[in-house]
């Protein structure tokens, strides 16, 4: 009973996973039956209204607090409603990422995405040369990628599969129709990403979330641990980064941004630093969320000072050691 007990304790979330494809499936074809318009507001409602209740509300009020503390409550709070509202919106996006960039040449106005930047892309997409590309979780995350593909760029997506089995299945799914190359995040996937730029391709990366191996860099004035492989890959192939958003505007309508090559700070050796290069990054990922913070994904616990490396302290010299010995002895009565 007991190996029967261990083995139901270790399938059942697996077991429970896999009895979860029909409802989200389900859900995904009611999203569809409903349009784009109509299921991003539904989905948006939803969130906004349970959000509020869900443990991760307190992690969005948290982070809220701490990046604005000139906010009062009533503010913060509302912040939060539109994160949730966000969120939800881009969940109920999936069911129609294949269409959001589809124009019908009857109707100007069934355009959902404008592009600001499509030069950078197609520059990116001639040169011959690797580049790559950074994101945050801002409005809907996933555009970029598809925009890329669109342009016909090509560029491979580091991407973290959902911890549900059923939606990760569904989103790679999606994923597969819609993007280009897809890596998935994890044990063995930095080869797989040296080997696209070495073969000149493009990589993109979302840089806005915790990584424990990370560098220090500082954002919304507070130290945070930063994900450094762009960086890295910039310093050993001497190739352009580019930075690119999303924001979101009515009727589930889109505004695509691809920034110029940054300008990345270098250390005495003409080399590309990468503590800042990911602190030039991430300077331009705080600025987009300050510019529509409604819009960015406040439920992921971004500041953890408990894991901050702690500062080395040098053991004292043989000199040192020999004043502090003489000093003592010296203050000792006679």
């Amino acid at each position: 009973m007991l190996r029967l007990a261990l083995v139901l304790n270790r399938h059942l979330p697996r077991m429970a996973g896999i009895a979860m494809i029909p409802l989200v499936r389900c859900l995904f074809w009611l999203a569809r039956m409903l349009g784009t318009e109509r299921a991003s507001r539904t989905g948006g409602a939803i969130a906004r209204r349970v959000g509020q209740f869900l443990p991760a509300n307190r992690i969005a009020l948290a982070n809220l607090r701490a990046a604005y503390p000139e906010k009062d409550e009533a503010a913060i709070r509302a912040l939060a409603a539109q994160a949730w509202d966000n969120l939800g919106r881009t969940g109920a996006e999936y069911a129609h990422l294949a269409t959001l960039f589809d124009i019908n040449p009857n109707d100007p106005a069934s355009q959902r995405m404008t592009v600001a930047g499509a030069e950078h892309f197609e520059a990116l997409r001639d040169d011959g040369k690797p580049g790559l590309i950074f994101a945050a979780h801002l409005a809907n995350w996933e555009l970029p990628a598809i925009c890329a593909a669109r342009y016909g760029l090509e560029a491979t997506a580091i991407f973290r599969p959902p911890n549900d089995i059923a939606s990760a299945r569904l989103v790679a799914e999606v994923r597969r129709e819609t993007m280009g190359g897809l890596a998935a995040a994890g044990q063995g996937a930095v080869f797989s990403m040296q080997g696209v730029v070495e073969r000149g391709g493009h990589l993109g990366q979302l840089i806005d979330q915790h990584f424990t191996r990370g560098v220090v860099v500082e954002f919304f004035g507070r130290p945070v641990l930063v994900n450094p492989l762009l960086a890295k890959l910039a310093k050993h192939y001497e190739c352009p980064v580019h930075g690119v958003r999303v924001v979101r505007k009515d009727n589930a309508r889109f505004h695509l941004e691809l920034t110029p090559p940054l300008d990345l700070p270098r250390d005495a050796k003409g080399e590309i630093d990468v503590q800042g290069a990911m602190q030039a990054m991430t300077r331009v990922v705080e600025q987009w969320v300050r510019d529509n913070p409604g819009q960015w994904l406040w439920m992921h616990r971004r500041w953890r000072p408990n894991m901050l490396p702690k500062p080395k302290v040098a053991p004292p010299t043989q000199s040192d050691s020999s004043t502090a010995h003489r000093d003592n002895v010296s203050s000792v009565p006679g």
